[in-house]
């Protein structure tokens, strides 16, 4: 399967489960990847060195999830929004996005080629989507591209765990065992949910995507792991 075939799949797969997709997420996570996304927004917007007339442009937005929390986590630094851009290749998800969040600009597009103009927004961020995006690199250079001087990329992600001790074996145990389980029961879609560990063990470590970041322009400001490492959060500056 060539690269533009594999990405197509993710898509559709993405367009299959997206009715489902809040309710799976907060089942599986148990509601803890709340406390991530917050934190990830609370963190960037203190190394930010500007807080007011923002954009913030989320790529693979899905639902629409994190831009609710850069609106919230926003008003509760002071900080002002003037533009919330959600960007995602799946119209399944848009749709649902749409329905959520009536204070954004939806764009149908994929990371690495987005019809949005050059130093446009103040945050970049993508929540676990980076790894289904196939032309990773090139998704990060345009990231590089839309942002303007100073802002900043926000990634978190499942990276893969180097860790192969007693926490990585109860990690594995989950995300292999009862993760595609549960997610397909609840989405009745079995394939997208045994895709998410396998697409985790084919993708990078933080330090692998922290170079990744680096070839583009970034310098990375700031690495978190989250529950035993099953989440990472990078924030970087152009």
């Amino acid at each position: 399967m060539d690269k533009q075939d594999k990405q197509e799949k993710i898509v559709s797969m993405f367009d299959e489960i997206a009715s489902t997709y809040d309710v799976t997420n907060r089942i599986l996570s148990m509601g803890i990847d709340k406390s991530w996304r917050k934190k990830a927004c609370d963190k960037t917007l203190q190394l930010l060195d500007r807080s007011e007339n923002l954009t913030v442009l989320d790529v693979a937005c899905g639902t629409g999830d994190m831009l609710q929390w850069w609106k919230e986590r926003a008003e509760a630094a002071g900080a002002t929004i003037a533009r919330f851009i959600g960007v995602d290749p799946s119209e399944g998800m848009l749709k649902v996005a749409k329905e959520k969040v009536d204070y954004a600009e939806f764009v149908t597009a994929k990371a690495q080629d987005m019809p949005i103009e050059e130093d446009t927004a103040d945050i970049l961020s993508i929540s676990y989507g980076i790894r289904n995006v196939v032309d990773r690199q090139d998704a990060i250079n345009e990231f590089h591209r839309v942002l303007k001087p100073g802002g900043m990329v926000v990634i978190l992600e499942f990276t893969k765990r180097e860790d192969r001790g007693l926490k990585g074996k109860i990690v594995d145990f989950y995300m292999h065992r009862i993760l595609p389980t549960l997610g397909g029961l609840v989405s009745r879609n079995y394939e997208a949910y045994r895709y998410l560990p396998d697409s985790i063990e084919g993708f990078l470590t933080t330090e692998m995507l922290k170079n990744e970041l680096e070839t583009a322009g970034f310098a990375v400001q700031y690495t978190q792991a989250f529950s035993m490492g099953i989440s990472t959060l990078l924030i970087a500056r152009k």
